[in-house]
């Protein structure tokens, strides 16, 4: 099915607060600004932020009724933006029922994003609540908007957002059970229930792909070996799995390696020209005397060494480089991602050991974590990191999409 991506404009308010309200909500497409459908009622006497709900209701239903798989959705009010995010709890009971019903709305969608914007980039919507705020009282009826084609310029609509599908599933659970004391699970870093994943950076780890030396059971670090031609077959079919995974994807942060950065390339283009930018710190560990040799050479050659390096991440190979100090560089990595990317989902192209590094400590694993675990080439696991410390691993070395290379 053709996508087709709107934008919602939606507000409510009261005259009193509680007093006569009505809301209002407009549908645009996202590439023309074209209004495509507009919707306001009255809704009697009650609260601002019920009537805004109630906006946000109505210009979903008539999103989903124009056929939309997605949807950015853009109000001026804080309050709502903040809880259908899941960042702020629903401590007013009489909304409960009204966010878990906008939440059940935005489950139908392929994918949606919540904007605040101010209340001047909301006037369509403002003047059709106002105008039913009017009605509600009783009061002459007011010019509202004339509908010209474009009533303002047209807007670009922030990338796809396929996890606030799982922020709308959190919202009407809280909707349902929430309770007016307790902690806020965003604040909280140990929690049974799941976490908005909006609100987190979200990280797809992929392992570069194939090379001679993966075939050969080499040792591979600083070593610039290319990809082998399985290799750029498997870093295309990634592009592929990754634009599926992550339409909304902002950037590409790779080794400098160039059987990263070929990966790194590929997955860039299949999620349309997004920008791909190098890290020194995601680069393989040095492997010292040991580069270029196969695991069976290193056991006959250096057998004591190797014991003591399989025994101890603060052991490097000769001349090479410990896990201690790869973990120091990986760990410095996702920190600057976290910090560069806030609540965004970031393709992260690097390596076995650095990888397998940022999965241990995401996991609050043991060094033998590092010895159980297999990457495949082209791997790819999904990692997300919130402000508060929180993290959440939702998968780890899918190689779904390399079953046909």
């Amino acid at each position: 099915m053709a996508s087709r991506v709107v934008l919602v404009e939606a507000d409510g308010g009261s005259r009193g607060n509680p007093g006569p309200a009505g809301y209002g909500a407009v549908v645009r497409d996202a590439d023309t600004g074209e209004v495509l459908a507009e919707r306001s009622g009255s809704i009697g006497v009650t609260t601002n932020n019920v009537a805004e709900y109630r906006g946000l209701i109505a210009g979903l239903e008539a999103a989903a009724d124009l056929g939309a798989t997605e949807v950015e959705a853009r109000m001026d009010s804080k309050l709502v933006v903040e809880q259908m995010c899941g960042r702020w709890q629903i401590k007013n009971a009489g909304l409960r029922p009204l966010a878990a019903q906008a939440a059940e709305l935005v489950s139908r969608f392929a994918a949606v994003r919540f904007t605040w914007v101010p209340r001047e980039r909301n006037r369509h919507a403002d003047a059709l609540a106002n105008a039913a705020m009017d009605e509600a009282a009783g009061a002459p009826a007011r010019p509202v908007v004339d509908r010209p084609r474009i009533v303002e310029p047209p807007r670009e609509v922030g990338g796809a957002d396929p996890a606030a599908r799982e922020a709308a599933r959190e919202v009407a659970a809280h909707a349902a059970t929430a309770r007016t004391t307790g902690s806020d699970a965003t604040t909280a870093p140990a929690s049974w229930e799941p976490r908005p994943s909006l609100t987190a950076t979200r990280l797809l780890l992929v392992r570069h792909g194939e090379t001679e030396y993966t075939e050969q059971r080499r040792y591979s670090g600083r070593g610039d070996v290319a990809l082998s031609a399985r290799g750029r077959e498997q870093a295309r079919a990634t592009g592929a799995r990754v634009a599926a995974l992550a339409p909304g994807a902002v950037a590409v942060v790779t080794s400098p390696l160039s059987r990263c950065t070929a990966t790194a390339e590929a997955i860039a283009a299949a999620l349309g020209g997004v920008p791909v930018r190098r890290d020194d710190d995601l680069i393989e560990c040095d492997f010292g005397a040991w580069e270029g040799r196969t695991f069976a050479e290193v056991r006959e050659g250096w057998p004591g060494e190797l014991d003591a390096w399989l025994a101890s991440t603060a052991v490097a190979p000769p001349q090479g480089e410990s896990f201690v100090q790869v973990a120091e560089r990986a760990t410095r990595a996702v920190a600057a991602l976290c910090a560069a990317y806030p609540r965004e989902t970031v393709v992260v192209v690097s390596h076995v050991s650095p990888i397998k590094l940022i999965l241990r400590d995401a996991l609050a694993a043991g060094d033998a974590f590092l010895h159980r675990l297999y990457l495949d080439a082209a791997g790819i696991s999904v990692l997300d990191l919130w402000p508060d410390g929180g993290v959440a691993v939702r998968s780890v070395n899918d190689t779904a999409h390399l079953a046909s290379v």
